[in-house]
């Protein structure tokens, strides 16, 4: 037994050897790194909570001194929010599935190696990625389909991301071709090559891409700005933007008492409206976070 933990000594004290000053270094980067993510982040939910007075008397803070709602009760006066809420939650309920077939549809066509004319294909996607024809075609295609002022017009405009299609091909590429041909010698067609063994062996890039059209569906606003006109059909970030400018020309405007202003405590309320809008999509990162690196590795490394 003693000399069995001699070896294990020797192999523990080597491992501590290997630590050199570039890992410290590294490690000491990435800590430095983190809190400049963190420390912001945190400060912006804390001003949210805080009140004016104790804002003004400590502008950087983690936590607050006197927790208040009255900025979300301020902010949530408008009805306009639950508007925005709606609009922005159908928009990412219809558009993300659209995106994901339409995405891995043509990743994994253009990755087989017998799929006829993928070349062409491949150019003519990847052309969109330099040139557009531009917002006055596009709002003319748009009109011509008599789809303006609808969610359809914004959904289907950005049907399919090329990056995001470029990232599940190369996933595809990566998977063993002999699973595929062992598939093909048991009968199956490329539907159930690709329901059965395509996906499940893809679920790290699937979520990785999923999530970057949520961030996108849950942000729009330029295509909304431009094809919807009824104040019903208004997304989140065009609500919380029109709600900001008002208060900025309100207080720009009035001479606001006291009161007034600690009612209106206008970069309060800005915090709260950024919780607001990025709180939907914490909420699920955390279920995506373990594919989300292997994910964006992996289908970012032509094999």
């Amino acid at each position: 037994m003693a000399a069995a933990s001699k070896p294990s000594r020797l192999s523990y004290r080597l491992s501590r050897a290997r630590v050199s000053y570039v890992d410290v270094i590294a490690v000491a980067f990435a800590a430095l790194l983190t809190l400049a993510i963190l420390v912001p982040f945190i400060n912006v939910i804390a001003v949210s909570f805080a009140s004016q007075t104790a804002y003004y008397n400590n502008r950087f803070m983690l936590f607050p001194p006197e927790f208040t709602l009255s900025n979300y009760k301020e902010l949530f006066k408008d009805n306009r929010i639950l508007t925005g809420y709606r609009t922005s939650g159908t928009l990412a309920l219809l558009g993300v599935p659209l995106n994901m077939f339409l995405t891995v549809s043509l990743a994994y066509g253009t990755s087989r190696p017998a799929y006829p004319g993928k070349k062409l294909i491949m150019f003519i996607v990847l052309f969109t990625m330099f040139f557009s024809g531009g917002i006055i075609p596009l709002y003319l295609l748009i009109k011509g389909m008599r789809l303006t002022d609808t969610l359809a017009s914004v959904i289907l405009c950005t049907g399919l991301g090329t990056f995001n299609m470029i990232l599940v091909r190369n996933y595809f590429y990566a998977l063993p071709d002999s699973l595929m041909e062992s598939a093909k010698l048991d009968g199956a067609g490329e539907w159930r090559i690709l329901l059965r063994i395509a996906l499940p062996l893809s679920l790290p890039i699937l979520a990785t891409v999923s999530l970057f059209y949520l961030v996108d569906r849950w942000n729009e606003w330029y295509l909304a700005m431009i094809f919807i006109r009824s104040t019903k059909k208004t997304t989140l970030q065009l609500v919380l933007r029109s709600i900001m400018l008002v208060n900025q020309m309100t207080n720009a405007i009035q001479s606001a008492t006291a009161i007034d202003q600690l009612q209106r405590f206008d970069i309060g309320v800005r915090m709260g409206a950024i919780v607001v809008t990025i709180l939907p999509v914490m909420c699920v990162f955390p279920f995506l976070q373990k594919h989300f690196a292997k994910g964006v590795m992996v289908g970012a490394i032509k094999t």
